[in-house]
């Protein structure tokens, strides 16, 4: 406060006859026309065409979101239906094999029958070949048993 006092002390006389810091005459009116004058001047040539700028990209920005969230909810609907459709196919898939699986099984297992009943004909076959075979061999060592014990005996009496 002691700067200020003092500093008004120092302002020479001829200011202080004038009207002190402030003159009010043409001057005045002058400077607010000239202040008046660049603020419409800036309205118009500066802060006009920003503000403008910032309202479309504002409404750039707020389009872009609206339309981004329309893609997200759309996307998510896709992924939902294709999770959907894939969960579908792995299910029928699944059944798929499965099927095959039992058909393959039962497919085995009917051959295996088949492949039984083929062993056992052909067991059966060996069996009664055999058989055949074995009458045959004793048929044969009856027919020679018969014949030695005839020179046998034919020996026997020649003696």
């Amino acid at each position: 406060m002691y700067i200020l006092l003092s500093l008004l002390n120092q302002i020479p006389d001829n200011i202080k006859e004038k009207g002190g810091l402030f003159d009010f005459n043409a001057t005045l009116p002058l400077m607010a026309l000239q202040f008046l004058a660049l603020t419409v001047t800036l309205n118009l040539l500066f802060y006009k065409p920003v503000s403008n700028i910032l309202d479309d990209r504002e409404e750039y920005i707020r389009n872009s979101l609206t339309s981004a969230s329309a893609s997200l909810v759309k996307a998510n609907e896709l992924t939902k239906k294709y999770e959907l459709e894939l969960a579908e196919s792995r299910r029928k898939a699944q059944n798929i094999i499965k099927s095959a699986q039992q058909e393959a099984q039962i497919i085995v297992s009917e051959k295996i029958k088949v492949a039984q009943k083929d062993a056992e004909k052909l067991l059966l076959d060996a069996y009664n070949e055999l058989n055949i075979q074995k009458e045959h061999a004793l048929r044969s060592l009856e027919i020679q048993v018969d014949m030695l014990s005839d020179q046998i005996i034919k020996k026997l009496l020649d003696s």
